[in-house]
């Protein structure tokens, strides 16, 4: 696999940076149509077909980080809208349409992916393994990470939805109500990578790299079958508004909304679920004492896949439920129909003359987990299958290190992403403002504003097949952890059971402060500052956080409550065009049309770090190679100093490794990262070609960071090493690029 070029050669360490060629092909049609029928009747139309294609220097949607393999990435998508509109008369408005949306994705590996001429596999299942693809690896210390991920990879997806709404004007009020039914339904390949995963953390030289050399690895996953579903999803909605002129200076906002949303289904019936009340403890598996890691064959609870590609195997069932048979539910988990949302809203006019208005509003917004949690849990056992094993050799991963036997694979030991079906409320947004407006003068308003919001049910995924705590320390030193695990876990015949629930809380508190308008006859300008908070429970870089995994699975949620991954407690902003009057007057034609009329605009923004998320990955790490599906902090052991430096952003002895077994006490975004402060400047000019015409040239000049100043990176995607376990923790990693000029014209006639 080295000799096939899986890493590039090290400049230091094993550090990798650059890319290969990644070119984007973008290609767009679109076709409109607008007719009046007559005064009361029109329609509106418009087709848009977009074909994307776009290379990525790494595996996309992976953990890869090296130049050696990457991905092509063609999206092409599809939109349409008919739209009809019936004056029925003066006052009352009726508007139908229907709108389509679909789009297709197809992924490939670029790159070095193909296992070379001689190489062995030995992998656990006979599945096809897609394009030959070599096994990935992954050196967790040095954070090194090779893999082709589930690619090849082919998607597609098309939503319908027809939508009535109704305006009608009766005195004071003007009255909205409507309705929609949407029907989306995907085909998707499953996140099922067959070629095998490959984890070295040094557990066995100190070294992962040296671990890769002797063969000796920590830990190896793979799936049975790449397959793909079929899955469907409805979505209803009715609403009401009324926006009522109570008195002259009193406005009321005032609706209701119901919004309908199943559960995602796959339309074949094709997916299972775990339910902990289906668990027969008298069936629990009796696992191979050889390794710990298979199901005898005389076990109880085993049972055959209706997947054909998967005939002559056996799986361990217990405790799992088929989707839309024996009183389960086609979606998994249960429908909640009573979502309903009111809104409610006020403007009033303080003085009487429209110079100062208080407003304020209230609402409630539902929001369905519309398919990945569906997807994610595609590959479950028994319609495909997947295995984790640890301290296996990398020549054969069917070979214990430990006993140096063969692992008898015929029944492996199962892993579950699944529902939890009690656990499973439509996520939902209480959202509040109260604020004023104040008229200046007649063409500028300042405005200040208290924004909030309140978070329920958000989801997230939890491990809960987890053994008593205090047998955890004794297993990180273990060389048959897996086994260990697997021996302890209360079901018995699962490595993992990964099950995703809607039940983590947030909130979101600002005042906002922001003035705009034209301050003098030469300047427009806008300008704004937010002070804010905002916690939630999502302990990843993705700025969504849904379905991630919880850190802590005894605790849950609650160990990664803290500052969310946008969290900014100051942002500030100044954006604005001024007119430059030198020469705009000049008596000499030629000095005004080349020195005169020249604008700048500028755009400034301002605001404090983010919060950095600590980690530690060390080899007696609880997440590492134990408890699966989870992640580690240190402890904190000292207060937080930030010197500010490259070398040293925040005072690394602050924090230390945790006990083994044990996830660290240092708090979810314990550390601030840099904050930046960043100018781009423009200076423009058009000059007029025909005024009849309308036709003119604009010359432009752009600076991006002007003042050149190094704006350091960090946040939870990075910038800030945060890995305790790392030799370069606290250390700055990137920054933003420093000043860019940019030189343009356009011709416009």
């Amino acid at each position: 696999m080295l000799s096939a070029g899986i890493f590039p050669a090290p400049t230091t360490g094993t550090k990798f940076q650059g890319s290969p060629s990644t070119p984007t092909d973008v290609r767009e049609e679109i076709v409109r149509i607008d007719h009046e029928f007559n005064s009361k009747n029109s329609i509106f139309g418009h087709w848009i077909s977009e074909q994307v294609g776009q290379g990525f220097g790494t595996t996309i949607w992976s953990g890869d980080n090296v130049p050696t393999i990457g991905s092509s990435f063609n999206n092409p998508s599809y939109s349409a809208v008919v739209r009809y509109t019936k004056i029925i008369n003066p006052r009352l408005l009726n508007e139908v349409a229907f709108n389509y949306n679909g789009n297709r994705i197809n992924i490939s590996p670029v790159g070095i992916y193909t296992a070379p001429s001689g190489f062995t596999f030995n992998r656990v299942f006979t599945g096809p393994n897609e394009l030959d693809r070599m096994p990935s690896v992954a050196l967790s210390n040095t954070g090194t990470n090779y893999q082709s991920n589930w690619m090849p990879w082919q998607n597609k997806a098309d939503s319908y939805q027809i939508v009535d709404d109704v305006s009608w004007t009766k005195g004071t009020h003007q009255l909205k109500m409507g309705g929609m039914f949407l029907m989306y339904k995907k085909i998707q390949d499953l996140f099922a990578p067959t070629q095998g995963a490959f984890t070295f953390n040094g557990f066995y030289t100190g070294y992962d790299f040296a671990d890769m050399l002797l063969g000796f690895a920590s830990g190896y996953g793979e799936n049975a079958v790449q397959d793909n579903g079929h899955w469907n999803f409805n979505s209803y909605a009715l609403y009401v508004q009324d926006n009522w002129r109570a008195t002259p200076r009193l406005t009321l906002n005032l609706g209701l909304r119901w919004d309908g949303s199943p559960h995602t289904v796959e339309a074949n019936g094709r997916e299972s679920n775990f339910y902990p009340n289906l668990w027969n403890p008298a069936d629990a598996a009796i696992l191979n004492p050889a390794d710990g890691v298979t199901i005898l064959p005389s076990s109880p609870g085993l049972g055959a896949s209706p997947n054909p590609i998967l005939s002559g195997y056996q799986f361990y069932l217990n405790g799992l439920g088929i989707a839309g048979k024996n009183g389960i539910p086609k979606g998994l988990v249960n429908n909640h129909w009573a979502a309903f949302g009111p809104r409610v809203g006020f403007a009033y006019d303080l003085t009487g003359n429209g110079t100062t208005v208080v407003r304020g509003g209230f609402g409630i917004m539902y929001r369905a987990l519309q398919g990945n949690d569906m997807y994610n849990a595609g590959p479950n056992q028994p319609f495909s299958a997947s295995i984790g094993w640890g301290n296996v050799s990398l020549q054969d991963p069917q070979t214990n290190l430990s006993t140096g036997t063969p692992i008898v694979a015929s029944i492996p030991v199962g892993q579950i992403t699944g529902l939890n079906a009690d656990n499973y409320k439509l996520p939902v947004s209480y959202q509040y403002s109260a604020g004023v407006q104040r008229s200046l003068n007649s063409k500028t308003v300042l405005q200040v504003m208290y924004v909030g919001s309140q978070q329920r049910h958000q989801s997230d995924y939890r491990e809960i097949e987890l053994p008593d705590p205090s047998l955890l320390p004794g297993m990180t030193s273990s060389s048959t952890k897996t086994a260990d695990f697997n021996k302890a876990v209360p079901y018995i015949g699962y490595h993992s059971l990964r099950m995703a629930q809607n039940e983590a809380n947030g909130h979101y508190n600002a005042l906002q402060v922001s003035v705009s308008g034209q301050a003098t006859r030469d300047l427009q300008l806008s300008a704004g500052y937010t002070l804010s908070r905002s916690i939630d429970a999502f302990n990843t870089g993705n700025s969504a956080g849904d379905l991630s995994n919880v850190s802590n699975p005894y605790l849950g949620w609650r160990y990664d409550v803290g500052p969310s991954y946008f969290d900014r407690t100051h942002v500030a902003f100044v954006n604005f065009v001024y007119e430059v009057p030198l020469f705009r007057n000049s008596s000499s034609h030629m000095v005004k049309t080349v020195a005169g009329g020249w604008q700048l605009s500028g755009i400034v923004n301002v605001n404090s770090g983010a919060p950095l998320n600590m980690n530690y990955n060390g080899g007696d790490s609880v997440c590492n190679g134990v408890v699966p599906n989870c992640i580690n902090r240190p402890d904190q052991v000292g207060s937080v100093t930030y010197p500010h430096t490259v070398a040293q952003w925040f005072n690394p002895a602050a924090f230390a490794a945790p006990a083994a077994g044990t996830w660290g006490n240092s708090e979810h975004g314990a550390v601030r990262g840099p904050g930046r402060q960043n100018w781009n400047l423009s200076l423009f000019k058009n000059f007029v070609l025909s005024e009849t015409r309308g036709s003119a040239f604009q010359f432009r000049a752009d600076a991006f960071n002007v003042w050149n100043h190094t704006q350091f990176r960090g946040d939870m995607n990075g910038g800030i090493s945060t890995n305790q376990s790392a030799p370069d923790f606290g250390q700055v990693t990137s920054a933003y690029d420093p000043r860019v000029f940019q030189l343009g014209a356009k011709l416009i006639f």
